[in-house]
């Protein structure tokens, strides 16, 4: 859904614009001789200096990114990030204009907005992805006009194959952009009286299954303590080692603390185990024949 600026908003948008304009454009030697100045004194005003000139750059490469129907402002806010970013980290001796280093940061930076903001679900997270994001829709136009018919399944093909993903990739990001959030909350309807939220499955456990839950685990505990309690003291400190820890010791290990080979530890667990089955089993067996009783 586009997004509109309120009044106030647009008019320090183009405020911010106008007064962005105004800067005077950098000759290649000052430009270097600001950044040089910064990053050898960590001088302030040359920084400024240099980030001020090229505000402009910002608003032109916001200007690509407006058909995503996110405010103007917060577009340019970002590529100020960007930008900044790029003058803190630009080396004037490799010789490259910064106006083309930092549009490198500062298109990035918007980018990332877009993939945050554009939708509650996130839309890109490999670099393929995200330039199947940025491209799909150019490609799909040219394809289109060229054919002089919709999008079809070759067109796909030419597409993952240009921009190196799975078709499967492109028929989803296609849909995505096809598409568009919908609140929960709006209504349907002609009287308006009933959400969409109203539809959705609530697929918690309601309170009586929490209940139950609950008493069971509190049966099976009690019924495990007095399990154990029926094995000899050196069977339960192996069944409590081997099985009751999140990181159970080895039978090697067990063998040294208790004085015998790691043979016989196996097998005291093999005989502490039987026990505990056959407790258990008992108390099950009581359970049954209550319930039996009741009914």
């Amino acid at each position: 859904m586009a997004h509109i600026d309120d009044p106030e908003t647009q008019r320090a948008n183009l405020s911010y614009i106008k007064s962005s304009m105004r800067e005077p454009v950098l000759s290649r030697d000052y430009e270097f001789e600001l950044a040089r100045r910064w990053r050898e004194t960590e001088e302030t005003g040359a920084l400024h200096s240099l980030v001020r000139a090229y505000t402009r750059l910002v608003i032109a490469i916001a200007g690509r990114f407006r058909n995503y129907g996110l405010p103007m402002g917060d577009l340019m806010q970002e590529g100020n990030v960007g930008l900044m970013q790029a003058a803190l980290r630009f080396e004037p001796d490799r010789d490259v204009r910064f106006s083309t280093y930092a549009a490198w940061w500062i298109r990035s930076a918007m980018q990332d907005y877009v993939l945050r903001n554009w939708s509650i679900v996130r839309t890109g997270t490999t670099a393929a992805q995200k330039s199947l994001f940025f491209n799909l829709r150019r490609l799909r136009a040219e394809i289109e006009r060229a054919s002089g018919r919709p999008l079809d399944q070759a067109g796909r093909v030419k597409i993952a194959t240009t921009l190196q993903v799975d078709v499967g990739e492109v028929e989803t990001m296609d849909l995505r952009l096809a598409a568009s959030d919908q609140s929960l909350n709006a209504p349907i309807g002609e009287e308006g009286d009933t959400d969409w939220q109203d539809f959705l499955a609530d697929v918690r456990p309601n309170p009586e299954d929490v209940v139950v839950g609950m008493r069971d685990g509190e049966t099976r505990s009690r019924w495990l303590a007095d399990a154990l309690g029926q094995l000899s003291p050196r069977e339960r400190e192996i069944i409590c080692q081997r099985r009751l820890t999140e990181e159970g010791a080895t039978l090697e290990e067990l063998g040294r603390e208790l004085g015998v080979s790691k043979e016989r530890v196996r097998q005291l667990e093999h005989r502490a185990l039987l026990k505990l089955r056959e407790a258990m089993r008992r108390h099950v067996d009581c359970a049954d024949d209550l319930f039996a009783t009741v009914d």
